[in-house]
């Protein structure tokens, strides 16, 4: 196999990294080179991305490498879902691309819907009714500034859109595409009717590339750093939770995965899209995955919850709390006193989340967790809840007997919580890699490069790379008792 090395840039919608991934007799050495915060800018009663700031982190990481003698045989970039940036036909980006969570989306499905109806949306696009979705984002956009159309040439999703500052090449990877609830994946293409829907031309839209496809090389004038070479920029599985699925290191197709993180994303993989009457009324989505896959699967709010939570302590306390205190602290609480939908809408980017996790708990006549902890173990009761729901509906659809969950990303260091887990939903937990998504951008790379030939094989080369950890059921009795409560109070 001989010995190569890859660049893989993981920006997450709260923090990045950069890792070198180095190939050598099947085994996969990870070296993390950078890692920076990320957030949106909050201007003019608005949610952006900085894209300076999101360059400058790619300029920080290829400076890392030059400074550690690596040189990569290619460099991938992945992203958050869902956002993009507009450009002008010269190749000018015509304003900061918004943020998910910016409030000009609210109300926006029902809307769009007006014009055509829910199920038809579904039906075309396989995607969960979310108003974060690229279609919503792009209808408001369209309500909102009209005039940005008459300029607009072109879309670029976020890592297509860093992708291009590298190389000036403009494409979209189908793993992102996917996810924007703006095409079709019966077809493979954009859908036309939505565009028309909303007097936006479906020209803007950019060619399709796969997982695995070089979308260019970098251009030397383009990363002012001495020592860069013009490197293949490959097209990984963009969607950050496209490459975290790639390195499930499952050996087998019986199997769930929970990729865990500012989001939960709980699914199956598909050989299709699966969407009917059941996937519909169920608000599930269908995602494009490595390997000509599909990523069958429901967004879950995860440490969304506890992220928001710790600012606030952080802020009023005047320090920094580290996660493994608040998972000790939880662990010593009561199990199941406080229990809330971590979906529930007011969760969704609150003023302050404390105050919305008791507020949501007085207004349904249950006891508020009064304490840091209590509202810890509130939330770490909840997501295990959840999971056991969402588990239980994807069992009505999966292709294979579901024996095990796979968690994957950063909740895959949170041993509390996965052991609630498995309690909850009653099956073994296997957890890891906790940089999921950074070894599957570089498993892809790795295909691109020859080096792999499959997505099996790319699993087993995670699976002898990787330590993992491995939680058993205990009180499942207990647990599903609570689980009744926990469908009564939600």
């Amino acid at each position: 196999m001989g010995q190569h090395t890859f660049l893989a840039f993981d920006f997450g919608a709260t923090s990045g990294r950069c890792y070198a991934g180095t190939l050598e007799n099947g085994k996969l050495h990870m070296q993390e080179l950078t890692r920076f915060p990320n957030a949106p800018v909050h201007k003019f009663n608005h949610y952006y991305w900085d894209t300076g700031a999101l360059f400058s982190s790619l300029t920080a990481g290829f400076a890392a490498g030059v400074a550690a003698k690596i040189t990569p045989t290619s460099v991938g970039i992945d992203t958050w879902g869902v956002d993009f940036g507009l450009f002008s036909v010269e190749g000018r980006i015509l304003n900061p691309p918004y943020a998910y969570r910016d409030p000009q989306t609210n109300g926006m499905p029902e809307k769009f819907f007006e014009l055509i109806p829910r199920r038809e949306v579904y039906e075309a696009t396989g995607i969960q009714v979310m108003n974060i979705n690229s279609l919503y984002q792009l209808f408001a956009i369209k309500q909102n500034e009209p005039g940005m159309f008459e300029r607009a040439y072109s879309l670029l999703f976020m890592p297509d859109l860093l992708a291009y500052l590298l190389t000036k090449k403009k494409c979209t990877e189908f793993t992102f595409a996917t996810t924007s609830q703006l095409f079709n994946p019966r077809t493979m293409t954009w859908e036309k009717k939505l565009f028309d829907a909303m007097g936006v031309s479906a020209g803007i839209m950019e060619a399709i590339v796969m997982p695995g496809d070089v979308i260019g090389e970098i251009k030397e004038r383009i990363i002012l750093i001495e020592g860069v070479p013009p490197i293949p920029v490959v097209a990984v599985g963009t969607h950050d939770t496209a490459s975290a699925v790639l390195a499930v290191p499952a050996s087998d197709r019986n199997f769930a995965y929970l990729s865990s993180g500012t989001w939960s994303l709980m699914g199956i993989e598909s050989k299709e899209p699966i969407i009917n009457d059941s996937s519909y009324r169920q608000n599930f989505t269908n995602e494009g995955g490595v390997g000509g896959t599909f990523r069958f699967l429901k967004n879950i709010t995860g440490m969304w919850l506890l992220e928001r939570c710790k600012a606030e302590w952080e802020l009023r306390d005047g320090k920094k709390l580290e996660y493994a205190e608040l998972v000790s602290m939880a662990k010593a609480e009561q199990p199941f006193r406080f229990l809330i939908d971590p979906d529930a809408p007011e969760f969704a980017n609150p003023e302050n989340m404390t105050s919305a996790i008791t507020g949501y708990c007085a207004r349904r006549g249950q006891a508020a967790p009064a304490t840091d902890a209590e509202l810890v173990r509130c939330i770490f009761d909840s997501l295990a809840m959840k999971y056991r729901y969402t588990l239980d509906k994807l069992k009505e659809f999966a292709q294979h007997p579901i024996e095990k969950l796979h968690v994957i990303g950063g909740g895959a260091k949170n041993p509390l919580l996965n052991q609630l887990t498995a309690n909850a939903i009653g099956l073994p937990v296997v957890a890891g890699p906790s940089e999921a998504t950074a070894i599957g951008n570089i498993m892809v790379q790795a295909m691109a490069a020859g080096c792999i030939k499959s997505v099996d094989e790319a699993r087993a080369v995670v699976r002898n790379s990787v330590e993992l950890e491995v939680y058993d059921p205990q009180d499942t009795a207990m647990w599903d008792e609570a689980f009744g409560k926990f469908k009564v109070e939600t």
